[in-house]
């Protein structure tokens, strides 16, 4: 089964980083104890001291114990993830501290595979937590009270986070979907016609996993595709290309595509809600943008439509990440419109914003043996375009 590790900073936590691993071994776990002190002195009755950490560090504990608090804790991160990924008995791990112990942790956490159990009791994690977690499945728990010593409030929080990673580690995963080869599809509301479609006639030979193309849905699709766990992708909705290129607030940043171009996973990708760019409420929209197309999605979710010179930038993001994949790709064109808005009549209806999309990738995007664009005359929620992917798809997994 693995151990689960104990992680901190054992010169101030010592206490709390101790009752932890108590209830874990009281529970039945195995542990494993890693002190992330940033100070060149070593903490007793530890399973690995801070300077084993530190020796990971590309430029050894000299990279770590530095004298200099934010550099340290810079350099203890970095050593941390590399140690911890040089271990082959991880069946959890459970961090605890403030902001330096959460700013050390996660980073290492994150490069764990989605599933292995994560939890993370901080200081600092009841309010904007994107950075720690970003596409990973971290649990945060908040400790309430700071970590100054055992209390009847840590106490509980500490026992909750104990007795919660133990039993994620035994239970494990339940069944349903395992025996199945698992792909991935991206999804936003205007194309869950699409998506939905596709998903029902995958799900007798597939495991679908839809992710929600919100910036970190798309990173959290690439990293299960870059771990291994991907049988192949249906990108129906790259969305997240438009925020990148506007300025949005759901963009999966300038490395969208890259894990899954040196995956290897056999890859269909569409246009799927490319018209249109995602900001907070309608107050929240740029003063330079005061004047464009906008659409209340809800009262949360304003959008905006993609301009012909916008479209061409997003097309010629997506064909340069394309040209370099080495796997089977196929890339549809849904030249009846990319979204639910975009249909006559409809509030993002904009036939040359779509035609600057559309030739711009059918410029740029190199074809051979491997690597086809397709294009078809439907919307890309039409029930003949859900077929059309289901083809590309058979093609590609083949």
């Amino acid at each position: 089964m693995g151990s689960v590790y104990v992680v901190g900073t054992f010169d101030t936590k010592r206490a709390e980083l101790d009752h932890v691993a108590d209830l874990l071994r009281q529970n039945g776990s195995s542990v494993v104890t890693v002190d992330l002190s940033t100070r060149d002195t070593a903490a007793a009755a530890v399973s690995v001291p801070a300077e084993s950490v530190a020796a990971h560090h590309p430029h050894g504990s000299w990279g770590v114990f530095t004298g200099d608090r934010g550099s340290a804790v810079s350099g203890m991160a970095e050593a941390f993830e590399e140690f911890l990924k040089s271990r082959t008995d991880v069946a959890g791990v459970l961090g605890l501290g403030g902001s330096g112990a959460t700013a050390m942790i996660t980073p290492a956490m994150r490069s764990l595979p989605i599933g292995v159990p994560k939890f993370m009791v901080s200081t600092v994690v009841s309010g904007e937590v994107s950075g720690y977690v970003d596409a990973s499945d971290i649990t945060l728990l908040p400790s309430v009270t700071d970590m100054a010593g055992l209390n009847r409030i840590s106490r509980r929080v500490l026992a909750n986070a104990a007795n919660g990673i133990h039993g994620a580690v035994v239970a494990g995963t339940g069944p349903g979907g395992e025996d199945k080869p698992a792909v991935a599809l991206s999804m936003f509301g205007v194309t869950t016609a699409c998506v939905s479609g596709v998903v029902a006639e995958l799900g007798e030979d597939y495991d679908p996993l839809v992710f929600h193309a919100t910036g970190t849905g798309g990173r959290a699709m690439e990293k299960l595709a870059g771990d291994g766990l991907l049988r192949a992708v249906l990108d129906i909705t790259t969305t997240e290309v438009c925020d990148l290129v506007a300025g949005g607030v759901m963009s999966a940043g300038e490395e969208r595509f890259d894990s899954l171009a040196r995956s290897g996973v056999p890859y269909v990708g569409s246009c799927g809600a490319l018209d249109m760019v995602n900001f907070g409420p309608r107050e929240t929209v740029p003063e330079k943008y005061a004047d464009r197309n906008l659409y209340e999605h809800n009262p949360q979710v304003t959008l905006m439509r993609t301009t012909p010179e916008e479209c061409e930038r997003v097309g010629l993001f997506i064909a340069e990440k394309l040209n370099a994949f080495a796997s089977p790709v196929r890339f549809l064109l849904p030249e009846g419109g990319v979204s639910l808005l975009d249909v006559p009549g409809g509030p993002f209806h904009d036939p040359e914003a779509d035609e600057a999309l559309f030739e711009t990738l059918r410029s740029n995007f190199v074809q051979d043996d491997r690597r086809r664009l397709v294009r078809l005359p439907y919307n890309v929620n039409d029930p003949e375009f859900v077929r059309e992917l289901l083809t590309a798809f058979s093609e590609v997994v083949r």
